[in-house]
């Protein structure tokens, strides 16, 4: 997976949080959007597919309930209003009779493109280093210099069985001018949406429960009842004019968007890559990987730019710990060449403490039987 650009986070410009909503566990920060010129939507598509090729030999496989269909204008024009709505049963009815997609975005028409969301990101992920070792070191099994890191996988989770987030989608309140969502399992990023229109957000409300999650969501789902709520508090004896009201409450918003840019800090403020997946007219579709430190959350996902850098769809990943660290030591292997020693060196270890760790993080079949057996 090659990187086109590197900033140091993502900005939400244009978007507005308003109020977090709290049902058990989760808590709900939604976010809005004054003007909608309407000439980027989306739909989604029931598609049932179990795979993906992916066009370089590798086939991707896991479940996907739905894809996202994106159409767009050239000249900023709306996008016709029946392209906003559900496919017709007809287009369903095709969609599932295809086990197998053809590339995660393909373009339908001359502005319309399919694609599956969040699997996008993770078989970027997945990419990460999937050749293997580029250097034939005696280390390494025939298996791995042949056929890389073949076959990839990560377990995850689907929103369903997040305790709460069903109940918590079916009755918390949806703004008129909502785009999107903050998702917070016990105080923890599970999620940030955003799509490019309110009527877009209303049909894809829902569709949080198809996504998936990482075990540590699920794990907090269960183990925490519910979270501390964060409600305005203004001190009735301190107002006496509708201009100390006023400021009471643009001080209680300005305490919510603080509380929610320390919520967000590991995905929204830390250094992000990005690739560049696909050019729709004056959109860019794109897919990008946060910081990758052990010591630190992190997050992968997707997105759809402007030209002028305005964010129009996002949809994010968290990783759990352990995806954080097997993603962090192939990045490590990869910078000192699939060196063992020269890695080990930069993490202040043995080659056998780096060996040990590489057994631990699934990747022991990378080497050949007797380094394993030398521990």
């Amino acid at each position: 997976m090659k990187f086109d650009e590197t900033t140091a986070g993502i900005a939400l410009t244009g978007l507005t949080p308003a109020p977090a909503q709290q049902w058990g566990a989760v808590r709900m920060i939604p976010l809005l959007r004054q003007a909608t010129p309407g000439d980027l939507r989306l739909r989604p598509r029931k598609v049932d597919a179990a795979a993906v090729k992916v066009g370089d030999g590798t086939t991707y496989f896991a479940f996907m309930p739905h894809a996202y269909v994106m159409e767009w204008t050239d000249d900023g024009q709306p996008v016709a209003a029946v392209g906003a709505q559900l496919a017709a049963r007809g287009d369903h009815t095709a969609a599932r009779r295809t086990p197998i997609l053809h590339r995660m975005a393909k373009r339908e028409d001359r502005n319309a493109l399919r694609f599956v969301p969040l699997h996008l990101a993770m078989e970027g992920f997945l990419a990460l280093h999937f050749g293997g070792p580029d250097v034939a070191w005696h280390e390494y099994s025939r298996e791995a210099l042949a056929s890389g890191l073949s076959p990839r996988s990560e377990r995850a989770m689907p929103g369903v069985w997040i305790a709460g987030l069903e109940e918590a989608l079916r009755v918390f309140e949806i703004h008129d001018d909502q785009v999107g969502v903050l998702v917070f399992v016990a105080d923890a990023l599970a999620s940030a949406f955003v799509v490019p229109h309110p009527e877009d957000y209303r049909a894809l409300h829902r569709s949080l429960l198809s996504d998936f999650y990482g075990e540590l969501l699920f794990q907090y789902g269960l183990l925490y009842r519910e979270v501390h709520s964060f409600d305005l508090e203004i001190d009735a004896t301190t107002i006496s004019s509708l201009a100390m009201l006023r400021a009471a409450v643009a001080a209680g918003r300005e305490q919510w968007h603080e509380h929610s840019a320390l919520m967000t800090h590991g995905l929204l403020a830390r250094t992000t890559r990005w690739q560049t997946v696909h050019r729709a007219g004056p959109f860019r579709l794109r897919r990008f990987i946060g910081e990758l430190d052990p010591e630190h959350e992190g997050h992968i996902g997707e997105a759809i730019q402007r030209t002028d850098g305005t964010l129009e769809y996002l949809k994010t990943y968290r990783l759990s710990a352990a995806q954080v660290r097997r993603a962090y030591l192939l990045e490590r292997l990869a910078a000192h060449d699939w060196h063992l020693g020269r890695c080990a060196e930069s993490f202040g270890d043995t080659v056998p403490a780096l060996v040990v760790r590489l057994r631990n993080a699934g990747f022991g079949y990378l080497l050949k039987p007797h380094i394993l057996r030398g521990l």
